[in-house]
């Protein structure tokens, strides 16, 4: 049976960074969401962020009501983002950390430490029919931990292998976590998404990733939209991701034809000796 396709999930945060710089009611974000799913997003992101950035609560709440995909609303894990979700009810909600001063997202959530939090919170959305997910980084503690939490879906944290230079040893590492951590989540049942810090230029790889359902996206997407419009810039990216699956599952199937090959010869070896010995013992 073939996997499903890679989804992509495409973070609008970016419009509204440009509306609120000037206090205007342009661009819209609800409008780029809806260009982003004529073009092929699977799925819109927002970061309501506590000092109110660039996503609004409004925003939010049009969203909801205007969107043919589904909202995957990013939010930490407050009193005051957890009654929103509840309002709201978005299709998907991904608890994140959050600090002011940090220009962007830093790091994954720590579930080990912040545990009866992060469970409390699961528990009040799935019980509104929201789909939770955890921003976390690439490690096994913290993968056990939201499974513990009743999380049915991770997202890994892509940063570090984004910051660093393409082929060198520290990205090599960085994608090897990566590798590990995918296939231990997926060994425990869980749904895994990826994203922070993807573009154009490294996307593929982290789209071959096993087991790897969705990517969520934004600065890279808008940040090309200024050079050949939002429509080609989601199409690009939806093209790239869906490259990278593919070489992936064929990697694998390579891989897995390589050592069943192994294997049968092996086997057939050991069969060659056992008829060797017995023609031997024959011929006394």
């Amino acid at each position: 049976m073939h996997p499903p396709r890679i989804l992509l999930g495409v973070n609008i945060d970016h419009i509204a960074t440009l509306r609120q710089a000037r206090g205007t009611r342009y661009p819209d974000p609800v409008q780029a969401a809806l260009v982003a799913e004529e073009a092929g997003a699977d799925g819109i992101t927002v970061h309501l962020r506590e000092d109110r950035r660039h996503i609004q609560p409004r925003d939010v709440r049009i969203l909801a009501e205007m969107l043919n995909t589904r909202m995957n609303l990013e939010m930490a894990v407050t009193e005051e983002m957890l009654a929103l979700a509840e309002e709201v009810r978005p299709a998907h909600v991904c608890l994140v950390p959050e600090k002011r001063e940090e220009l962007t997202t830093e790091g994954g959530l720590d579930v080990v430490g912040s545990f009866d939090a992060i469970a409390s919170a699961c528990q009040r959305l799935r019980a509104v029919g929201c789909d939770v997910s955890l921003f976390i980084d690439p490690e096994e503690a913290q993968i056990e931990a939201a499974h513990r939490a009743g999380a049915p879906t991770i997202e890994l944290h892509t940063g570090a292998y984004a910051q660093a230079r393409s082929g060198s040893d520290a990205a090599n590492a960085e994608y090897h976590r990566l590798t590990v951590a995918a296939t231990y989540a997926v060994s425990l049942g869980l749904v895994v998404n990826a994203g922070h810090g993807l573009h154009y230029h490294n996307v593929e790889a982290i789209a071959a990733l096993p087991g790897v359902n969705e990517l969520n996206i934004g600065h890279a997407i808008i940040a090309r939209a200024l050079f050949v419009g939002l429509k080609e810039a989601v199409q690009e990216m939806k093209r790239l991701i869906i490259a990278g699956q593919e070489a992936g599952l064929m990697a694998a199937l390579d891989a897995h034809d390589l050592e069943h090959d192994h294997s049968h010869g092996e086997s057939a070896g050991h069969e060659g000796d056992s008829e060797h010995r017995h023609n031997g013992c024959c011929g006394h």
